[in-house]
């Protein structure tokens, strides 16, 4: 298959797919106009603003109350994602209803909740997450919290890859930058995780809280080494990676054991 930029997946042909998803749940849901009026806003755009538009045009043309466009839109995600890739090259079409709930769901907090984890299933909720927390820091945490032990893989690694402080191409938390008390309960959790794909997201948080509160990783990790478990040493390891690049003695020593 040729390679094709993500930006342009996100053409006429998605519109008229989600379209067609949608109108077997809403019949009288306007499908030309809807593919017509995201079709001539995409050519000048990048990934990040197409997808708002799809979300844009979701938000026009479901033209109901925010709670019911969402019933609707949770019966068109189909069958969850058991595997721990696929999220994008599979599921890259649900990228707007995430975008659509990051942008229009902030007055109701329990629904979004629920889409939010219907979607993290397949596609990914770490930015849709983010705008809830600098809302209402400490609700959205005690959610994140509660999915840090649940049984599903995914839901688990939005519980460590949504509140990255410095998460790539996402407007940086401020809050957690400042303070990521928040976020340890959650790291503790998930810190002998089985899944390689929680794993990763652990690590690349505490290596995001490294940069900006190295004393508090420190105490954490040093915390962590003593009678550590394959899977907490990987993640101790993998998020110490650039100060071992950079011949770090004390992250060469917990390492290496010494």
């Amino acid at each position: 298959m040729a390679y094709k930029k993500l930006k342009l997946w996100f053409d006429k042909k998605l519109a008229q797919e989600l379209a067609d998803k949608i109108v077997l749940v809403k019949p009288d849901f306007s499908s030309n106009a809807f593919i017509n009026d995201i079709s001539k806003q995409l050519k000048p755009l990048e990934l990040k603003d197409r997808v708002t538009v799809f979300a844009d045009q979701l938000n026009q043309y479901l033209g109901l109350t925010y709670k019911k466009n969402v019933a609707i839109l949770l019966k068109i995600l189909g069958p969850e994602n058991e595997e721990e890739t696929g999220m994008f090259f599979n599921y890259y079409w649900i990228m707007p209803i995430a975008r659509y709930v990051e942008k229009y769901g902030l007055g109701d907090f329990k629904t979004s909740m629920r889409i939010i984890a219907e979607i993290t299933k397949r596609n990914t909720s770490e930015y849709a997450i983010r705008p809830f927390i600098e809302q209402d820091q400490e609700k959205t945490m005690e959610q994140l919290l509660e999915w840090s032990t649940s049984k599903n893989k995914h839901l688990r690694r939005l519980a460590s890859e949504g509140p990255r402080p410095r998460l790539p191409w996402a407007t940086k938390l401020q809050c957690f930058i400042d303070n990521p008390s928040l976020i340890l309960p959650i790291l503790n959790n998930l810190k002998d995780d089985e899944s390689k794909y929680v794993q990763k997201s652990v690590a690349n948080c505490i290596n995001d809280i490294l940069k900006d509160n190295p004393e508090i990783v420190k105490k954490l990790i040093e915390k962590w080494n003593k009678r550590a478990s394959p899977q907490r040493k990987w993640i101790i390891k993998h998020a110490l990676r650039n100060l071992r690049k950079q011949q770090d003695p004390w992250a060469l020593g917990i390492v290496s054991g010494e």
